[in-house]
């Protein structure tokens, strides 16, 4: 097996996580998060979204939190914008990457986002465009490229037909999502090669949920691909609203762990990722949804 001798993660934990949570979270707090994520070693952290408080209220304090963040040199700092208006709204907020999204389901997008997936890329057309102008790196997150909560299997000229449309508006990279966590390695495979007709294995990450226990048997999968570059979340923080009982994204202890166990090099300090997971973890009154993180912990107490 060929596996990649070095891995980033981004975790997504402050954004994708956190605004699934139906309690609000004190901008104090998300800010200590990012702290404490970067200061375990992490150069990509995926910090709010500039998204209408009507929809996302758990984001409304997208301009402070990212006023409040103390930023390392070598980290990233990534913001979720829907459309131009967010995006004019996030620039103020110097980010270093803006996110645009994009489902590889019909059903999804319409209900998601209320257009169809052409629409929807053509809406983030001229976000790219500004971004670049702007000089800000532009990621693109495509959902359900496995399975739909509406449609079922997704099949991978559909997740091709997204990776184009994509890359013809000008995103840099794309992200590959089991976005209900229904992903086998085989079928996650296919549809990371049906995203290589676009793009280079360089310009792919993964971003697995873990809904039937398989994150980490589709992320083996794709290292064995040669895929280096992956979104986790913090203690697994997130869910699905659309998967009952969903534990939502995999956790970075998790992969780390894993990561850490194949020899294979992450730069990042479990140690002090295991007191982030513990922070919020607490902050939200329950333990870290991360087997790994769970098991480490009790072993340090013990």
């Amino acid at each position: 097996m060929n596996y990649p001798s070095r891995v980033k993660l981004v975790d997504v934990g402050p954004r994708d996580g956190l605004q699934n949570e139906k309690q609000l979270i004190p901008a104090a707090t998300k800010i200590e998060l990012v702290h404490r994520l970067q200061d375990a070693g992490l150069k990509e952290i995926e910090v709010t979204s500039f998204v209408s408080p009507k929809w996302v209220p758990q984001m409304g304090d997208n301009a402070e939190v990212m006023a409040g963040v103390q930023r390392k040199p070598g980290v990233r700092y990534s913001v979720l914008t829907p459309n131009l208006k967010g995006f004019e709204a996030a620039v103020l907020s110097k980010p270093d990457e803006i996110v645009v999204f994009g489902a590889a389901s019909e059903a999804f997008s319409q209900k998601n986002i209320n257009c169809s997936i052409a629409e929807s890329i053509e809406r983030f057309a001229p976000v790219v465009e500004a971004a670049k102008a702007a000089g800000i790196y532009v990621r693109g997150a495509m959902s359900c490229t496995v399975g739909c909560p509406y449609e079922g299997d997704i099949a991978p000229e559909r997740v091709a037909y997204l990776a184009g449309l994509m890359k013809g508006i000008g995103v840099q990279h794309v992200g590959v999502a089991d976005t209900i966590g229904v992903g086998t390695p085989l079928k996650v495979a296919r549809a990371v090669e049906a995203t290589l007709q676009h793009y280079g294995i360089d310009d792919i990450s993964g971003h697995f949920h873990d809904t039937y226990g398989q994150a980490l048997a589709n992320t083996l999968m794709c290292l064995q691909m040669g895929v280096w570059q992956y979104d986790t979340s913090i203690a697994g923080l997130g869910g699905c609203p659309y998967a009952k009982g969903a534990t939502g994204n995999v956790a970075t202890e998790d992969v780390v762990y894993m990561l850490q166990g194949m020899g294979i090099e992450t730069g990042i300090d479990m140690d002090k990722l295991l007191d982030a997971g513990a922070f919020i973890s607490e902050a939200l009154g329950r333990k870290p949804n991360s087997r790994a993180a769970n098991a480490l912990l009790t072993k340090r107490a013990g």
